[in-house]
C-alpha cells in the first residue's frame, strides 16, 4: 500500500482499495441524497459462508476487542453494572452512564470488574474485630455474590481467612470476624501464574488463595470460580481484560468533569472512556482527548458524536482510539428537529468510516437502530460495531423498575439523555447539550421520555440480534465483519421497497421474536 499525508497521531496512513459499495455511496452524494437504515438493503451474492461460520469478532476501539459488535449505549435506563456484566459475558461492551456521580460511577465499574477475575489486587477484606452481622450487611447492601474474605489485622497484615462455610454454620452473628475465621493460611509466592493457583486450590481444597510477596506482604487473591474458566476455557466468548476480569467502558464529560472521573475510573481499571456528548467535534472533547491520552495512556478513549468525515479526521488528529457515530437517529431523540441538523445514519457512517480508512481507528455506529439487519446494514458501510439502547431497555438488566400498568402489562421506563428528566436529574446530560448551567425553566430539551415493553433477559435479544447479523452476512457471502466491508453493496430502495421489506397484506399478525412489527 501506498503512504499518504496524515492525519492520524503524526504517523502515515496507509491507502486502502476502494471497497464494493463506494461508487453507490459516490452517486448518492452527486444526487445530493443521504441515507437511512430505510432507505437501503444489501445485495446478496454468490456464498459458500453458512451462518453458523461467520465471524463477528471486532473492535471497539484500538485495544478492546469485541466478540460480538454489539455495545450498550451510557443512558441512565440502559447501562449500569447489570447490563455491563450481562454484555461483557456474551461477548460485547457495556458503557456505564454519566448520570451517576463519579464515586457511584466508580463504584458500578468496580461491580463489573469484581463480578469475574483472575488475580485480584485489590480484594474486598474484612477486619478481624468487625462483627459477622457487619461483614453480612455490607455483603447484601453491595450485591456480593460471595461470602469469601480475607482478614486482616488494624495494620493492614493477613491474619485469616473466612468463607461461606463460616458464616453460614456462625452461631452468633454478634461474633467478631477472628473469632470464625481460619487463621492457618495458604499462600502463594507473588508472580504466581492462574494455571498453578488453581493447581495449589484444587490440591489444597481452597476457595481463596492468597498471594504474598518476599516480605510477606499481601499482594491479592486468587479464587477457585474464575481460575477454573480460565483453566478449563469455560467462557470462551466471554470479553476479558489481560488480567482475566470482564471488560467494561464508562462516559465521561469534558473538563473538570472528565478529569474528576479518570481519576476514579482508573483506580477501578476501567477498559475505555467515552467522551460522550452531543457535539465530538468541539475544543472541549478535543482537549478532553489530549488530557485523557497525556494521563492515561493504558485507557483507551473513544469520542463523539459526530456525523462529518472532517469531525473524524479532527478527533483521530487528537489521538482517539475509536469514535461514535449519530447525531440525531435515535428513537428518542429530538436533536435533529429542535436544532434542525444532522446526517441521516447509513451516509453519516459511510463518510465518516471512509475517512478513517487506513487508520487503524474503529467506527462506532450509534443510533437507529430496530432491527438486525440494520446492524449488517451499519457494519457494511463501514461501522466496526454498533451502539444499542432501545433495543436493550425495557430487559431484566436495565436500571429501573418494572412498572405494571392497568392494562397488565409490565414496562420500564426508557429516556434520552437529552430529555427534560434526565436534564433535571443530572447535571451532566444538561453537559452534554452544552446547558450545564442552565436553570430547570431554562432547559431545551433534545429527547423524550417513553416507557417500552418489559422484554425479559437480555442475552435473548442479543442472542436474536448476532443470528440476524450473521444471516445477513451468510447472504453477502462474507466470513468475517471486514470481509463484509469489502465485498458489500447497496440498493437504494423507495417508500414501497420499505413497505414491501416488511410483513404486509395480512391480518392478526403474531410477534416473532426478532420482529415486533
Amino acid at each position: 500500500m501506498q503512504e499518504v499525508p496524515l492525519y492520524n497521531g503524526g504517523k502515515p496512513v496507509a491507502i486502502e482499495p476502494e471497497r464494493k459499495c463506494d461508487a453507490f455511496f459516490a452517486k448518492m452524494e452527486k444526487s445530493g441524497l443521504a441515507l437511512s437504515y430505510n432507505d437501503v438493503r444489501l445485495r446478496t451474492g454468490y456464498s459458500e459462508v453458512l451462518p453458523s461460520d461467520v465471524n463477528v469478532h471486532t473492535k471497539f476501539s484500538r485495544n478492546i476487542n469485541l466478540n460480538i459488535p454489539i455495545v450498550s449505549a451510557p443512558m441512565d435506563t440502559v447501562t449500569e453494572a447489570e447490563m455491563a456484566i450481562a454484555l461483557a459475558k456474551i461477548g460485547g461492551l457495556g458503557i456505564i452512564h454519566k448520570g451517576l456521580s463519579p464515586e457511584k460511577q466508580f463504584f458500578a465499574v468496580d461491580k463489573v470488574k469484581r463480578d469475574l477475575s483472575a488475580f485480584i489486587i485489590d480484594p474486598i477484606c474484612v477486619r478481624a474485630d468487625q462483627k459477622v452481622a457487619e461483614v453480612l450487611e455490607m455483603a447484601e447492601k453491595k450485591g456480593y455474590k460471595f461470602l469469601s474474605f480475607p482478614v486482616l489485622d488494624e495494620f493492614g497484615k493477613l491474619i485469616g481467612i473466612v468463607t461461606s462455610g463460616r458464616f453460614e454454620f456462625c452461631p452468633d452473628n454478634s461474633m467478631k470476624i477472628s473469632e470464625i475465621m481460619f487463621e492457618e493460611i495458604v499462600s502463594a509466592p507473588y508472580g504466581t501464574t492462574v494455571t498453578q493457583a488453581y493447581e495449589i486450590m484444587m490440591q489444597k481444597r481452597i476457595k481463596i488463595l492468597p498471594i504474598l510477596n518476599e516480605q510477606k506482604e499481601f499482594k491479592g487473591i486468587y479464587t477457585l470460580s474464575d481460575a477454573r474458566r480460565i483453566v478449563k476455557g469455560h467462557s470462551p466468548d466471554y470479553a476479558l481484560s489481560d488480567d482475566g476480569t470482564l471488560r467494561v467502558g464508562a462516559a465521561i464529560g469534558v473538563g473538570d468533569d472528565a478529569r474528576q472521573r479518570m481519576e476514579l475510573l482508573a483506580k477501578a481499571k476501567v477498559d475505555v472512556v467515552v467522551v460522550d456528548t452531543a457535539h465530538g467535534d468541539s475544543k472541549a472533547v478535543i482537549d478532553t482527548v489530549k488530557y485523557c491520552k497525556n494521563n492515561y495512556p493504558q485507557i483507551d478513549v473513544v469520542a463523539g458524536n459526530i456525523s462529518e468525515a472532517e469531525s473524524a479526521k479532527h478527533l483521530v488528529e487528537a489521538g482517539v482510539d475509536g469514535i461514535k457515530v449519530g447525531q440525531g437517529p435515535g428513537s428518542i431523540c429530538t436533536t435533529r428537529i429542535i436544532a434542525g441538523i444532522g446526517c441521516p445514519q447509513v451516509t453519516a457512517v459511510y463518510n465518516c468510516a471512509k475517512a478513517l480508512r487506513g487508520s487503524g481507528v474503529p467506527v462506532c455506529a450509534d443510533g437507529g437502530i430496530e432491527y438486525s439487519g440494520d446492524i449488517t446494514i451499519a457494519l457494511s458501510a463501514g461501522a466496526d460495531n454498533i451502539m444499542l439502547g432501545k433495543l436493550l431497555s425495557g430487559t431484566t438488566e436495565s436500571p429501573g423498575e418494572i412498572i405494571y400498568r392497568h392494562d397488565k402489562k409490565q414496562v420500564k421506563v426508557y429516556r434520552g439523555m437529552g430529555s427534560l428528566g434526565a436534564m433535571i436529574d443530572n447535571r451532566a446530560s444538561r453537559e452534554r447539550y452544552g446547558q450545564a448551567d442552565s436553570t430547570v425553566n431554562k432547559l431545551v430539551p433534545e429527547g423524550i421520555e417513553s416507557e417500552v415493553n418489559y422484554k425479559g433477559d437480555v442475552s435473548f435479544i442479543l442472542f436474536q440480534l448476532a443470528g440476524g447479523l450473521r444471516s445477513g452476512m451468510g447472504y453477502c457471502g462474507a466470513k468475517n465483519i471486514r470481509d463484509l466491508q469489502q465485498k458489500a453493496d447497496f440498493y437504494r430502495i423507495t417508500s414501497a421497497g420499505a413497505k414491501e421489506s416488511h410483513p404486509h397484506g395480512l391480518d392478526n399478525i403474531k410477534k416473532a421474536p426478532n420482529y415486533g412489527g
